[in-house]
């Protein structure tokens, strides 16, 4: 009688607790991709999907995240009138204007990025505000987080922000010395939390270091000799970062400012001085996106972009897993004779995402697109060139980077800068296979399972 009973009430207990999670995803703001796959998850695997979306399922959590506020930059003069279409686009979701006559410096090699990094911190004269996912446990890492040490050992404010699923437990003994010295520091959504506060799920992918409020470097790069070294070293990754000088650095400041008060609770100083004339040609756009930005701006605003394209959609990503809408947006495009290409790593670092990105991939390439394949190793880069304007950031071409993660992409409206990305394109291009091979009968069925689980992924 008491086993009856024991069993029925787990039943019951079970049955309710998926209503109630089928309520909750039905009103939440979800792909029907998403969606579908959740419900299916709590239907075949009901014990191990609710506490799994009591910790993964939330999205966009309403007033769990203070909206990042972007302060009204001093431009010399009236607002200018919309660089580019998308310019128009981002602003209709609140984001800053582009601006014209910034300094953009690409850094396509792990030296040349090497090199600046270390630069805009040494040359910093009164701030330094550090935003990455991770720092790894190697010589790079720590000659980083040495570096930060030296200067607030120098009197300069130093503040480090590190999402804590990134890094893990870091290299202790250095974190150890950034706190004596000096350095603030303070870790992103940590691991153990309440149930239901629904924020393990979504990491903060951002990469900034900003020096003075003036110049910052940023991309798609982490810190580690994996990103970027003095010399090269084996294995590392092929990636992209930038540096960029000019008014525009004040909306990183304004993000930056946003995720260190989610953390910290404490407001800072919101006055950025006016960033001096930097004599730059760059036409630049900061597009944030992630449960602090209201909607989607990044994923809807390349939902535009690539239905609007005419001559060519050029994709650099180390996971390609999109959203419904995008890679139908992909597939239009294609068929309308568009030039869409698509560069990934041969193979990635993450064999689940290689295994979920194939269909796609080989969906593409039916209906007309270009699937490179790098083959050095590697590649981290994300960005991407789409007719006349282009972008680089931290966020991957897939459902995470465009609907869960905090990040940054910076789009580029400039015939100079776009034209660089493209020639940097074409470079990667060189050492990348065209053709997507086809896969055997037990890897089909992986790649769709893999697949079906993307929006849970």
């Amino acid at each position: 009688m008491l086993y009856w009973f024991t069993t029925h009430i787990e039943i019951v207990i079970v049955v309710v607790m998926t209503l109630i999670a089928a309520v909750v995803i039905l009103q939440q703001r979800r792909t029907p991709q998403s969606a579908v796959a959740w419900l299916l998850f709590f239907i075949v695997l009901p014990w191990l999907a609710v506490p799994l979306f009591l910790g993964l399922g939330f999205r966009k959590q309403g007033s769990r995240y203070s909206p990042v506020h972007f302060l009204k930059g001093d431009t010399g003069g009236p607002p200018p009138p919309p660089a580019h279409a998308m310019d128009e686009t981002f602003q209709r979701f609140g984001l800053p204007a582009a601006l014209n006559g910034q300094s953009l410096t690409l850094l396509p090699t792990a030296k040349a990025a090497h090199g600046a990094l270390l630069k805009l911190v040494n040359d910093a004269e009164h701030t330094l505000d550090a935003l990455f996912y991770t720092v790894t446990r190697d010589p790079v890492g720590e000659e980083f987080l040495d570096a930060l040490a030296a200067r607030a050992k120098d009197g300069i404010r130093v503040r480090l922000l590190l999402d804590r699923l990134g890094t893990g437990i870091g290299p202790s003994a250095a974190l150890k010395r950034l706190r004596a010295a000096g350095v603030e520091m303070h870790f992103f959504s940590p691991l153990l939390q309440l149930p239901g506060s629904g924020h393990l799920n979504l990491r903060n992918h951002r990469k900034m270091v900003i020096a003075d409020g003036l110049r910052v470097f940023a991309g798609g790069m982490n810190v580690g000799q994996h990103y970027f070294s003095p010399a090269p070293v084996k294995g590392q990754w092929t990636d992209l970062a930038y540096l960029l000088e000019g008014v525009s650095v004040q909306s990183f400041g304004d993000v930056f400012r946003s995720d260190w008060e989610e953390v910290t609770g404490e407001e800072l100083n919101p006055a950025v001085p006016r960033a001096p004339s930097s004599g730059g040609t760059a036409t630049v756009q900061l597009v944030p996106s992630g449960p602090d930005v209201k909607e989607d701006p990044l994923h809807d605003g390349l939902l535009r972009a690539l239905h609007l394209a005419q001559s060519r959609i050029w994709i650099v990503t180390p996971y390609f897993v999109p959203t419904e809408g995008l890679i139908a947006a992909l597939l239009i495009a294609a068929r309308r004779g568009v030039d869409v290409r698509i560069l990934v790593p041969a193979k990635s670092n993450q064999r689940i995402a290689d295994f979920a990105r194939g269909g796609y991939l080989r969906e593409l390439e039916r209906n007309g697109a270009k699937i490179l394949f790098y083959q050095p190793g590697m590649i981290h880069a994300k960005a991407g060139v789409i007719d006349d304007l282009a972008y680089v950031g931290s966020a991957n071409f897939d459902v995470r980077s465009m609907l869960l993660n905090f990040e940054v992409t910076l789009f580029v409206y400039d015939g100079g800068s776009v034209a660089e990305l493209a020639s940097w394109f074409e470079g990667l291009s060189d050492h990348s296979e065209e053709g997507c091979p086809t896969p055997r009968a037990g890897r089909r069925l992986a790649e769709g399972v893999f697949r079906l689980g993307a929006p849970i992924l």
